[in-house]
Parts: structure tokens; sequence; C-alpha cells
């Protein structure tokens, strides 16, 4: 039996969950029947469009551009703060209500999350039936209006549901792919940015159907392994699942809105480093060390992604987590200007814990304790660069940094390159 998956969506949530808020506050002017944005203040770096009405969007008007540039556009414009404790509330309505319906669920934002309707497709005549009756649900229970996009591929989902709008229900499954999918401009695809569209468009790739029968070396030439992830995606290719329960191992991270957009490579990888080093200290101070390391991204349009990867040996060691970061960062950076930057570990071990090395690794020693059959030590001597041990002189380092920083403060030992960033901004 094929999986079945749904991606429901907020349409414009932000902006009608204030709509809804002012008018139970005795608004008597709906934000979602006039020109209307929820924006925020500019000198917070929040002076950008998070989300727009019908009406609005007729202007011409675009999620993440600078509000100034809205209110050129439609000089009646009517602008409302954003209320992100609003958002939380209403989301965890939303949340009740679907998982209500079927607990198989994966939120991955405030607005939007996938639901596995295998499991109650016996519930209903069919897929269609079952989204109708959500999307009812929500309007008539929460009064806003969710759209809904079904396939048996968990991304064809998502881009299903960014078809017309508001409140409405499309499919995208494999089969249809040709005939749905490719006919789309190339920048309509999925985690296709700006500059990763700029790029296909110089190599005449115009649609999603031209990038899905494109050489595959061609496109890993010019877009690295993003370029591969996009070729997957516009050939329906994604065998993830939904996830529908959280990690065990909880993880220790830190993540920086920028006082304004990284648009260089050396910007992103010096405040890299800076997270790197809060990460690393925080685990230590927490006795633990990471066998995974993940990294952030959202653009300045706000859109996110992230990339992760598993170490050859846990570490809590600065040097090594940014190394795995700037690794990472490489492989899944487009180009665009990045407006917030962040490190997360995972599957956390205790320092204490013994960890399985290699008998081949060159920094084997007979010191080593051998536990369950094979040589096992400490996973703070570890480091991701090599899966070699980490030297006692690094581990003392950091170790002397960490009691001196705890003595006097997080300034008194900075790294030279952090302290001339500092002066040349």
């Amino acid at each position: 039996m094929d999986k079945l998956i749904f991606h429901i969506d907020v349409n414009s949530a932000y902006l009608s969950w204030s709509a809804l808020e002012k008018l139970h506050s005795g608004c008597g002017v709906d934000l979602r029947t006039i020109p209307a944005i929820i924006g925020g203040d500019m000198a917070k770096r929040r002076g950008v469009v998070l989300a727009k009405s019908i009406p609005a969007k007729k202007y011409g008007i675009v999620t993440g551009e600078p509000i100034v540039n809205a209110m050129r556009k439609c000089p009646g414009l009517t602008i409302e703060p954003p209320d992100h404790k609003l958002y939380s509330r209403q989301s965890r309505r939303l949340m009740a209500l679907l998982s209500g319906i079927c607990p198989d669920l994966e939120q991955v934002s405030v607005d939007e999350c996938y639901m596995d309707y295998t499991p109650i497709r016996t519930h209903y005549d069919s897929p269609d039936e079952a989204a109708l009756l959500i999307r009812r649900r929500v309007r008539e229970e929460l009064g806003f209006t969710v759209n809904v996009g079904i396939s048996d591929r968990k991304v064809l989902a998502k881009m299903a549901s960014d078809f017309q709008k508001p409140d409405m229900t499309h499919t995208l499954y494999t089969s249809e792919i040709e005939q749905k999918l490719w006919p789309l401009p190339i920048d309509s695809l999925f985690m296709c940015g700006r500059s990763s569209a700029e790029t296909l468009r110089k190599l005449e790739i115009l649609t999603v159907g031209d990038l899905a029968r494109a050489d595959l070396s061609v496109i890993e030439a010019n877009l690295k392994s993003h370029g591969r992830l996009l070729w997957e995606y516009a050939n329906g290719i994604d065998d993830s699942v939904v996830e529908t329960q959280h990690a065990q191992a909880k993880g220790i991270g830190n993540s920086t809105t920028l006082s304004r957009d990284a648009v260089t490579e050396q910007e992103a990888r010096t405040v890299l480093l800076s997270l790197s080093e809060s990460v690393a200290g925080r685990l230590r101070a927490a006795g633990q060390a990471a066998e995974m390391i993940s990294v952030e991204i959202k653009y300045s349009t706000f859109r996110k992604v992230s990339h992760q990867t598993t170490l050859p040996v846990p570490t809590c060691v600065s040097d090594t987590i940014y190394q795995t970061a700037q690794r990472l960062f490489s492989e899944l950076w487009d180009g665009t200007p990045i407006r917030l930057l962040g490190i997360r570990s995972s599957k956390l071990l205790p320092l204490s814990e013994p960890v399985q090395m290699s008998l081949f690794d060159p920094s084997f020693s007979p010191a080593a304790q051998s536990v369950g059959g094979g040589p096992r030590a400490d996973p703070a001597s570890y480091t991701a660069k090599t899966g070699r041990a980490d030297s006692q002189k690094e581990r003392r380092l950091e170790q002397a940094i960490d009691s001196i920083r705890q003595k006097y403060g997080a300034d008194a030992i900075v790294r030279g390159s952090l302290l001339d960033n500092s002066k040349k901004s």
C-alpha cells in the first residue's frame, strides 16, 4: 500500500490571525479584505513584509520586501505589527484540531505541518474527502483557512499546497509531475532560491521540467550538492517520511539575527566561528559531546533551510564544530543574502561515556580502554575533521579559556579574527 501524505498550510497565517484578533476586539474591518500587510519596526530589522492580504498581492507586494517599497506600490496600505504570542496560540489550536483527526503529524513551522494520511485512509472515501473535512473544520471552528496538498511524496505534497489559494485542495502525485510540475517556472520549485534560479537560467533551464531533464553532472558542477537536491525534487525523488516523534536526545545550539544581511561567504564564516565557540562552550559546561551538527540559514526573504551531518566521533571542541559548520554551510548556501545563521548540536553523549574507536586509528594507543570488544576512549578527545583524537593541548587550552571567561566575563578572551572583524564594522 503506497503512503499518502498531506501538507497543511495556513493561508497568509500572520495576517489571518491578526485579522481575527482585531475582529474579536471590535474592529469593523477584516484585514484580509483590504490591502494590508503584517510588518514591524525597521530599526529592529523587522521592517519587511511578513504576510500580505490577497488585495495587497494585487499591487505586486511580495513577502520579504521592505515595508517602504510596499508603501510605494500601495500608498493606502494598512500595516499591522506582528504578534508572535498570538501566532503561537493559534498554532497550538490548529495542531490540536488536526491531531484529533490524525495524530501522525510533523509540525515544521508555526503555520504548517505534514500529516501521514495512510493510517486513517480507511476512514474516508477518498483523500480529497478527508482534505475537504480538514479545511471545513479549520474554517468553521478556528475562523481561518488552510490549503491542503496531497501526494505520495513529502516534497510534492509541500509544493501542491502552494498551488492556487486560498482554502483549496491540490494533488501532486508522482504520476502527475510531468503535467502539473514540469511546466512551472524554475523559481517555483521548493528550495530554489533567487540565486539558484539565476544560475539555472544562465544554463537555459527555465522550467522545472528543464531541470528534471538536465544532465545531473552539469547541475552539480554549478550548484554542488544543492543542485542535486533541486534536480531530485524536480523529478519527485524524496524518500523522507513524516517524523511523528521528536528525537529523544535534546540538543544545544545558538543562532543570531545579523545586524545587516551577510552577502559573502567570509562574512558568514565569521559568524559561524562565533556560534561554534558558543555552542562548544555550552556543550563543555553541560558535560556533553555532540554526535550530530546542523547549520540553519534564514535568508533575507525569510525562507529557512538547514543541513546536518553525523560526526565520526562525538566532540565538544570549538574548531571541530566550526570546520563541520563551514562544510555544511558551503553545501547549503545558494548565494541569497543571509539574515540569520544558527548552529545546533544533537545526539548528545556525556563526556564521561566512552565511545567506540577504530583499531586502525593512528591516535589509538594501548592506554585506551578496551570495552565491549574494541578500544574506547573519552568522546571529548575526538575531532570531526579527521576522526582522530584531539590533542590534549587543545583540550586543556579550551578548558583554560572556559575558566578565564567564567571568572572575568565572556569578552575576556576573544579570537583575533573576531576582534579584527568587530573593529572593521
